[in-house]
């Protein structure tokens, strides 16, 4: 394997609160002492004026292989993974068939090893066929490599079945992460429920929706030590559940995604299905809530939450459209424009930490670092070049997005996978 030298870059490693302008040599897809010796042909590239970082790390990404390759496969979502400067996604498991067992884990690991242009990182569905009854065979699970358990697209509607998961959980120390969502109080609703969904008359998703969720989340991490991650929190409630949780010493944590920071419900005025995903966007009351908790370290790890769908899904009735967006190759610009570049909500070594050492100290990932030894998984951004959005040039086999013609600020333009360049722009 060749080696590469990225010279005079702004090196950022969060996982050693590390921020200099250096070079960083990499031989045979690992990251070289400092000291170490320049092997001949080692590959130069100038990253003067550039940040060299940790490859980025996407913990909710839907290949949506096996079974829904219409929508996505594992090549091309990987793909835009690449172009949005993630070396390493973590699949969800409503595939079809679910991932509720080692063949499918096995199944998806090996088309991974051939297709994948980055890391693919899978997790196991707490309860078999994702039908919040029965549990999958966790310690199989294990066995076969899952990184987490989740029945993402769905939740664990029954206490007492959470319990039992997150006891089992434990003893394999896998970290439980939940799609927070009532479905009795949510029942029929498509967007939040509030001025809004009165005013274009579509079934409210009451916020308690997700709230109760979090508020049962963190009773159960405490009961049982078992981690738990709540995945896309939208709400405000959510917040300060999370917050007062942490707090007590509770083993919860939690996710935003860059859609429930940059829009409002007020987007759904014209019914583009574009802008219907769970949870719902929220008003402004409660995106505000979800700033102020990445302000201060009540959330801890940024995600995408990138749902592909086929055009004719979403070509219909805003009420009968599936939930979910597109976004790994908009992801790094939207937090850099919204918490670095317009609110500055974060410095650049904290958010590439929710993106690189958070979510791999989470899940336990042997990825997120710069330190001698680690990987060569490596991302190069530039955090002010200016670009616009645009669907129609996507790696996606999708082209669901809300934001196509947005103009943001910061991308990144090289990505590197094991010492190997997978993506350039």
């Amino acid at each position: 394997m060749p080696s590469t030298l990225l010279r005079g870059g702004r090196i950022i490693d969060p996982a050693h609160q590390r921020d200099e302008i250096a070079d960083l040599l990499l031989i045979d897809g690992r990251i070289a002492a400092a000291e170490s010796t320049l092997p001949p042909e080692t590959e130069m590239i100038d990253c003067t004026g550039l940040v060299v970082a940790p490859g980025l790390i996407d913990i909710h990404v839907h290949l949506r292989e096996p079974g829904q390759s219409a929508k996505e496969t594992i090549a091309t979502g990987t793909a835009a993974a690449a172009a949005g400067g993630f070396t390493s996604v973590v699949c969800m498991p409503n595939t079809a068939p679910a991932i509720d067992n080692p063949s499918v884990v096995s199944w998806i690991q090996e088309k991974a090893a051939r297709e994948g242009l980055v890391n693919v990182f899978c997790t196991g569905a707490i309860t078999k066929g994702l039908a919040g009854e029965e549990l999958a065979p966790i310690g199989a699970l294990a066995k076969a490599g899952v990184v987490a358990l989740t029945d993402d697209g769905h939740c664990v509607q029954s206490a007492e079945v959470m319990r039992r998961a997150l006891e089992y959980a434990r003893m394999f120390k896998l970290p439980v992460m939940d799609h927070c969502q009532d479905y009795a109080l949510v029942g029929r609703g498509v967007m939040h429920e509030g001025y809004w969904s009165t005013v274009l008359g579509l079934p409210g998703w009451p916020a308690a929706g997700e709230e109760m969720i979090v508020q049962r989340n963190a009773l159960l991490a405490e009961l049982t030590g078992t981690p738990i991650h709540c995945q896309h929190l939208s709400a405000a409630g959510s917040v300060r559940i999370l917050r007062e949780a942490r707090a007590r010493g509770v083993a919860l944590s939690g996710e935003v995604c860059p859609h429930h920071l940059a829009l409002t419900d007020e987007a759904l005025q014209g019914f583009d299905t574009n802008f219907k995903m769970n949870p719902p966007l929220r008003s402004a009351e409660h995106v505000e809530a979800l700033y102020e908790g990445i302000a201060d370290g009540t959330i801890t790890i940024l995600a995408s939450d990138h749902a592909p769908h086929c055009g004719h899904e979403k070509e219909v009735e805003f009420d009968q459209a599936p939930f979910g967006i597109l976004g790994l190759e908009t992801e790094l610009g939207l937090f850099l424009e919204l918490l670095v570049h317009r609110r500055q909500v974060l410095d650049l070594p904290r958010l590439l930490a929710m993106l690189t050492v958070n979510p791999a100290r989470l899940l336990k990932l042997d990825r997120g670092t710069l330190g001698e030894g680690a990987v060569a998984d490596v991302t190069v951004l530039d955090p002010t070049l200016a670009w616009k959005v645009d669907r129609n040039v996507s790696a996606s086999r999708s082209r669901n997005t809300p934001f196509h013609g947005w103009e943001l600020r910061g991308r990144a333009v090289r990505t590197i996978v094991g010492g190997r360049t997978v993506w350039e722009l």
